[in-house]
């Protein structure tokens, strides 16, 4: 190793001494209630797999006949010749479902921050933005050059008073918002937020990733959540995580995503979402399309596991949503408690800074429409033991 690189090493070495290395488990088996992990068949209270649509037998076997048809991948930029039938009827069904004018498909939840934000502000523009948005808005923000105000966690208030002092010196502002934070699971107040940027001429953002497929009719999402429709300018999904796929969409007001097309720079130079993958997140579209059977057992999944954890005496935090923190404080107890956890046979992660505040370290629990009662048993039976063992309840 050159000297020029000496100081990746002490970092890393600093990192574990810290209890805030991150070391990466293998899976060898689909996602589902149970994982092969490591070699070791253990109980997934890990993935975001909400509805447990990532191994359903409609989503794969649409992903293999779509192969057959078109091929695997698309070979090109939407622009120019990546774009297939395939994706015109994703996104149509898209906005159909969501209930707006029109939608947009990337590579990720992640491009699609990264696309849109810095397609609708610049260097002259101001954005305000939760404190505890998720980091791919960050990085939306930074790129677009536009001022970034940081407005206190879900303080309509607090944002209240930044545009007011901010507002009238920028052409243009966009207040964003994460619907559901995935690490505390509360959920924004969407409906005063739009209350206040609609005060001050705001253009009304939300990443809806960890809502889509969990609130609303049907899972609909955060703006069906709070009956928001067509007041909301856009709405930033993934197809990753209820959806069981992978892929980002922007859906909402139809000018905004015939500018994307225009102008959003990984729809521009980054290829179009594979054959497969589109099919598949068209399977799972028709799936929740079909019933709400999924989205009623995740939350019947969710208010048993939550209720007896907390009988049982450990801290959930804040959140009012499938994604269940197990509050710990510090980072190298929650790496000890996943660790004595696997050991049990529970795949639970523990998460600490920067994913979250120093002091704030934690096992982020998912709950799943996969798991049956007895998996969720055996979930807060290892729970327990390992919260006692280590003095945590």
């Amino acid at each position: 190793m050159t000297s020029a690189l000496t100081w990746i090493g002490d970092e890393i070495q600093n990192l574990k001494a810290a209890g805030l290395y991150n070391r990466i488990r293998t899976l060898s088996s689909p996602q589902g209630a149970w994982l092969v992990v490591d070699g070791k068949k253990v109980l997934n209270f890990c993935s975001n797999n909400y509805l447990g649509l990532a191994n359903h037998p409609k989503v794969v076997q649409a992903a293999q006949a779509a192969m057959e048809k078109y091929g695997v991948g698309p070979a090109a930029v939407r622009t120019i010749a990546g774009t297939m039938d395939l994706h015109i009827e994703l996104e149509k069904r898209l906005a159909a479902f969501k209930g707006v004018e029109a939608a947009i498909t990337f590579q990720s939840g992640f491009n699609a921050n990264l696309a849109t934000i810095p397609a609708l502000v610049g260097k002259e523009d101001v954005i305000f933005s939760d404190e505890l948005n998720h980091a791919s808005i960050i990085d939306g923000c930074r790129l677009s050059g536009a001022k970034i105000v940081r407005y206190n966690h879900c303080d309509p208030q607090d944002l209240d008073k930044a545009l007011f002092e901010e507002r009238r010196n920028h052409p243009r502002a966009l207040v964003v918002t994460d619907g559901v934070f995935s690490m505390d699971g509360d959920i924004a107040p969407l409906d005063q937020i739009y209350e206040v940027a609609r005060k001050h001429d705001a253009i009304l953002m939300v990443d809806d990733a960890h809502g889509e497929g969990v609130l609303g009719k049907g899972g609909r999402g955060i703006v069906d959540h709070y009956d928001l429709h067509g007041k909301v300018d856009i709405e930033v999904g993934t197809l990753s995580k209820a959806f069981g796929v992978v892929g980002g969409v922007v859906a909402g007001n139809g000018l905004i995503v015939e500018w994307l097309r225009q102008r959003a720079r990984p729809f521009l130079f980054s290829s179009a979402m594979t054959v497969p993958d589109t099919a598949a997140c068209l399977a799972s579209l028709e799936i929740l399309e079909s019933s709400t059977e999924l989205v009623d057992r995740l939350w019947e999944n969710t208010r048993f596991f939550k209720d007896e954890m907390r009988k049982v005496g450990f801290d959930l935090g804040k959140s009012v949503t499938p994604i269940t923190p197990v509050m710990l404080g510090e980072a190298p107890l929650a790496q000890e408690f996943s660790k004595a956890l696997f050991e049990e046979g529970v795949f639970a992660m523990a998460i600490g800074f920067p994913t979250v505040p120093r002091g704030k370290a934690r096992i982020r629990v998912m709950i799943s429409a996969a798991h049956q009662q007895e998996d969720l048993e055996r979930g807060l039976e290892i729970f327990t033991k390992v919260g006692k063992k280590l003095s945590v309840i």
